[in-house]
């Protein structure tokens, strides 16, 4: 597991918090600042993921030289 994919998935939980307390308070803003956040940090998670996988495969590769 990577930084991305750690930071990412911190912010996606974040941004569900926020997301969820602009819900229940009635704040669109906050909300919406919540829902942002999530997508910023579904985004970044998945670059990890990628980040992760493309290490992975040229690692199998190398190996099989």
């Amino acid at each position: 597991m990577n930084k991305d994919q750690v930071a990412g998935r911190v912010d996606q939980a974040k941004g569900k918090v926020k997301e969820v307390a602009g819900r229940v308070v009635g704040n669109e803003s906050l909300e919406a600042e919540g829902a942002a956040e999530k997508v910023a940090g579904k985004v970044q998670s998945t670059y990890g993921d990628v980040k992760e996988k493309t290490k992975d495969a040229i690692k199998d590769g190398a190996n099989k030289l």
